[in-house]
């Protein structure tokens, strides 16, 4: 016991999977979703366990991301407890889940679990990995002047990724021809631990040579955190807000960068590696 608990408290990241409840769980999987047919007669997640093999509160300290994931919903550990980031489709939230827990978990607003898990056929993951489909999740109003990046769903695993996403911001800027505001989405985004740094520094990239303004916004109170932190310890504007609304109300507020054209394309003498 004591070499799996040093295992998970050595791991970069810890993802615990399996089903909701157990005993006789009964499911179908339908319409890109799921139905429960039949309950476990076990609960999973309860207020009290016989031994603990695994500290959360540990996890936090370490700032280790752990993750939940079962056929119904996913969870994430969080400052403030155990926060429902994902549901698939056909789960009642009310019956199918907060009613088989001991206790409530933070609810913001999750997003719907990846529709390919529930279908049979290829889920192109080779794709998602190489971020080969990335630019669709660009899009540019040029009445309004307004980048918007949906990053729901999408993950920072590692630093070409952060890579990767500069080239895609970086092209549509070029195509827009002037500096933009951006406006973006980062609710159901998750962005490794050791990787908040690189992220940050391809904010301050954009914001040194093609943005103008820039908000973001996620209902995720521990990515809040994580995110404003990082961008405080580059000297940006480091508030991100909790709903798409006030990101929206407060972008493109009067910048003198605005109408500007394109900067220079240096960073700190050096070529970055988008360009």
């Amino acid at each position: 016991m004591r070499r799996v608990h040093q295992y998970l408290a050595d791991s970069r990241a810890v993802v615990f999977a399996g089903t909701f409840t157990a005993g006789g769980l009964e499911v179908e999987i339908a319409n890109d979703g799921i139905k429960i047919v039949k309950e476990g007669r076990a609960r999973k997640f309860v207020s009290h366990v016989e031994q603990i093999t695994f500290s959360g509160s540990f996890a936090l300290e370490r700032s280790q991301p752990v993750i939940y994931v079962t056929e119904r919903c996913v969870f994430q550990l969080t400052p403030g407890g155990l926060e429902l980031i994902e549901v698939a489709r056909g789960i009642d939230i009310d019956k199918d889940i907060l009613a088989q827990m001991d206790f409530k978990p933070v609810i913001n607003k999750p997003v719907p679990m990846e529709r390919r898990i529930f279908n049979d056929e290829p889920m192109e993951l080779l794709d998602d990995l190489l971020n080969l489909k990335l630019w669709e999740r660009v899009s540019y109003d040029a009445d309004r002047n307004i980048l918007f990046l949906n990053l729901e769903g999408w993950s920072v695993r590692k630093k070409s990724d952060v890579e990767d996403l500069t080239k895609v911001l970086v092209d549509a800027c070029k195509k827009a021809g002037k500096r933009v505001n951006a406006v973006v989405n980062h609710d159901g985004c998750r962005i490794a631990e050791d990787l908040y740094d690189d992220y940050a520094g391809m904010i301050e990239y954009m914001m040194e040579h093609y943005y103008a303004t820039t908000t973001r916004y996620t209902t995720s109170t521990f990515m809040r955190l994580k995110m404003e932190e990082a961008l405080s310890k580059r000297g940006l504007a480091p508030h991100v807000y909790e709903r798409a609304e006030e990101a929206h109300d407060a972008v493109g507020i009067a910048s003198p960068m605005a109408a500007a054209s394109l900067a220079p394309q240096k960073h700190n003498g050096r070529s970055h590696p988008a360009e």
